[in-house]
């Protein structure tokens, strides 16, 4: 049950996708129906059939899973201002900070009204493609690695880089921290971590090294759609996952986006920075539960929720 009061809302990033999250609801809900069909004008083809249908192989690449799980969210955030009031309230009106986890930060920007849907879609759509090319001229991996600090796993890096890229990309919670570089850095690192007394390594089911500068090449595109879109400032704080702190100045904000490609993403920090401004329950919005099981490791306490629980 929801409660009475300050509300942050968080939005999931790559990763969070299935074939089948778009369902039934869709279609109960117009104004949701509506963003995908906009969306897809904007995209070339219909994301709502790949979101719902599939195939896997294709709503999993990087082009189309950051269109589909921005839309989706977003379609969420329909449903859930559509709830009743007496199924617990409207939190979307008491919603006072928003936070994303790296493509999910673009969401919670239009949550915010900083940046308007479609231009949201244009961006993400720019930014999945130059991934992805990116990730197939210099293919890489990632590896998640429970159960050691951070700076014990820079070390780890710094010891088994070899000449290759190999740095920290995610820093989820604690001792829940992602590297990122080239296939065989991370199976070192992943060797290296396991013998340094890692609970587990978990290879992650990614074609490139995102957050490192393998991605160097995406970060001129993204700049350059991001210098041709309006960017106004948001009207509740967005927290950056570049620096774990929310910002009002465009340019600022149109920065930290296209640096946030190439570096760590700092949603420990950021779900510590939402926490500090004393929300009474958090809402992730968008598919699947990553996010609230990440909660749980950074604060038990708070009450969390999803649109289709």
């Amino acid at each position: 049950m929801a409660t009475d009061g300050p509300t942050a809302v968080l939005f999931p990033g790559q990763g969070a996708q299935t074939v089948g999250m778009v369902g039934g609801w869709l279609n109960e809900h117009p104004s949701a129906r509506d963003l995908f069909l906009r969306a897809s004008e904007i995209v070339g083809y219909d994301l709502a059939a790949v979101c719902e249908t599939g195939p896997a192989e294709r709503l999993n690449t990087t082009a189309v899973s950051q269109p589909a799980i921005l839309v989706t969210s977003l379609a969420m955030l329909e449903v859930l201002a559509a709830r009743p009031a007496e199924e617990g309230g409207r939190p979307l009106d008491r919603a006072t900070i928003t936070a994303g986890l790296s493509l999910g930060e673009y969401t919670a920007l239009v949550f915010a009204g900083a940046i308007r849907f479609d231009d949201a879609v244009r961006l993400v759509d720019v930014r999945g493609r130059a991934m992805q090319e990116c990730a197939e001229a210099r293919p890489g991996a990632m590896v998640a690695v429970l159960g050691l600090e951070r700076e014990r796993l820079q070390v780890l890096c710094d010891e088994v880089r070899a000449g290759d890229v190999l740095e920290i990309a995610n820093v989820l919670c604690p001792g829940n921290i992602v590297a990122s570089g080239s296939s065989a850095a991370c199976l070192r690192l992943a060797e290296a971590a396991t013998s340094a007394g890692a609970m587990k390594c978990v290879p992650l089911e990614v074609a490139g090294a995102f957050h490192t500068r393998m991605m160097e090449p995406a970060v001129s595109r993204l700049s350059q759609a991001l210098a041709a879109v309006e960017i106004r400032p948001p009207r509740i704080p967005v927290v950056s996952n570049v620096d774990a702190r929310p910002h009002d100045d465009p340019d600022e904000i149109r920065q930290l986006l296209a640096r946030q490609v190439v570096g760590v993403v700092e949603w420990h920090a950021s779900v510590e920075r939402v926490l500090s401004h004393g929300p009474r329950e958090v809402w992730e919005v968008g598919p699947g539960r990553v996010l609230r099981g990440l909660m749980k490791r950074i604060d038990r306490s708070l009450a969390c929720h999803g649109v289709l629980d």
